[in-house]
């Protein structure tokens, strides 16, 4: 592996290492032939939203994925966290994790329920059973996990807890379409999971999400409150909103699952990429993903270590920008630091000391489909590069203008 020396590295004046922008997650399409036939259909039908035979036929194939009896789709995650809470009837507080993104919290509080932040696993960065407990008042109603990554939370120590407190329990399940945990594929744990279909997400329907679940009156009332409370032509029989998915979203779904193995082998290929050519590069801990267990491999994970590394992570992030390569900072500053929780509880860092010190360490890298094994190598080239001359790096950096919102 060929190292690149300062004065090939965009910030010292060289040319950006990639002329086009590479993002995290950039959306993956399957086969545009097959899509086109299925907007044609739609479009020769004139049914284009209002539970028709795509998204029907989606919410079947969904639900026999996940190996569960029902499946709502919705229009979008955040509203299907929202429906999914309240047919669970969830009141007061719902302990969640902050290291999530901000839907996972916003969700809850739109509802005027009390998320209550608890600290993550620093070997998994998932909602830590441990501190659960700690958290538990009469007020609390609920927990809700987030499989960050699409690693599952520790759902056996999380259904234990909440059985004994009587507590529901839900997952944010928007990283972990097509994972597993002991071989029980995500989806059928708690009393709902919640699915996010992002185009941002490995595995998309342009824009949507869907609760799946074994249970049945939660399903029913899901089903109800995410069109209106209508329960015929013209009864409402529950509070509503207008929570469905169309039938185009429905079609990019249907074509997306047809292609779902391509994707995650796209993205295993790139992550195995990464792994070999960043395993010695010091300071710098790719997440590993467990092999016995069905995995997207959707988001490529680092953790930076600034001691060991030389550089920062936000230093990083600025080096890579530069070259077209844009990283994210996942989930920086974490939910706890953003409003209106931040005005609440100013001093909520103070019990949640991994998830701050992992909102300073995160990185996210692009893959999926749009970036081959050759992009691959130019960002863990860049990387390297970074490191090896970290403290010139970092002196370079603090002198310049840091970069503007439109840069």
């Amino acid at each position: 592996m060929t190292e690149l020396s300062l004065d090939k590295l965009a910030i010292f004046g060289a040319p950006p290492r990639f002329g086009q922008k590479l993002h995290v997650g950039r959306p993956n399409v399957g086969d545009r032939e097959r899509l086109m036939e299925r907007i044609g259909d739609v479009l020769d039908s004139r049914w284009l939203t209002n539970a028709g035979p795509h998204v029907r036929e989606f919410e079947e194939r969904i639900a026999g994925f996940a190996g569960v009896e029902h499946c709502v789709a919705t229009c979008n995650a955040t509203v299907g966290l929202e429906v999914a809470a309240r047919a669970a009837g969830l009141t007061g507080e719902v302990i969640v994790p902050s290291l999530t993104f901000i839907a996972t919290a916003h969700a809850l509080r739109w509802l005027g329920l009390t998320p209550v932040f608890c600290d993550v696993s620093a070997e998994t960065h998932n909602i830590d059973p441990r501190r659960v407990e700690e958290k538990i008042t009469p007020r609390t109603t609920a927990i809700v996990g987030v499989h960050l990554w699409g690693r599952p939370c520790d759902t056996g120590a999380l259904e234990e807890i909440s059985r004994r407190h009587g507590l529901k329990l839900m997952f944010d399940a928007a990283h972990a379409f097509g994972c597993s945990r002991e071989g029980r594929v995500v989806g059928s744990f708690g009393d709902a999971e919640v699915f996010s279909f992002h185009a941002t997400k490995f595995f998309n329907t342009l824009e949507g999400g869907a609760i799946v679940t074994d249970d049945s009156e939660l399903a029913t009332k899901a089903r109800l409150m995410k069109n209106f409370g209508f329960s015929g032509y013209d009864q409402v029989t529950e509070l509503g909103a207008n929570g469905k998915m169309n039938e185009f979203s429905a079609a990019m779904g249907l074509t997306s699952l047809e292609s779902l193995e391509e994707f995650v082998s796209t993205n295993y290929r790139n992550y195995e990429r990464y792994r070999q050519e960043l395993e010695n590069t010091p300071g710098i801990h790719l997440t590993v993903y467990d092999g016995r267990e069905k995995n997207n491999y959707q988001y490529v994970v680092l953790e930076v270590d600034e001691e060991t590394a030389g550089v920062s992570r936000d230093d990083l992030v600025r080096v890579l920008w530069a070259e077209n390569v844009l990283a994210r900072r996942y989930f920086y500053p974490g939910c706890h630091r953003m409003e209106p929780y931040r005005s609440e509880d100013p001093n909520a860092g103070l019990t949640l000391p991994v998830t701050e010190l992992l909102a300073g360490r995160l990185l996210i890298l692009p893959t999926g489909t749009a970036v081959g094994p050759e992009e691959v190598s130019g960002i863990c080239g860049i990387l390297r590069a970074a490191v090896s001359n970290g403290p010139e790096i970092h002196r370079h950096l603090a002198s310049a203008k840091p970069p503007t919102a439109s840069e």
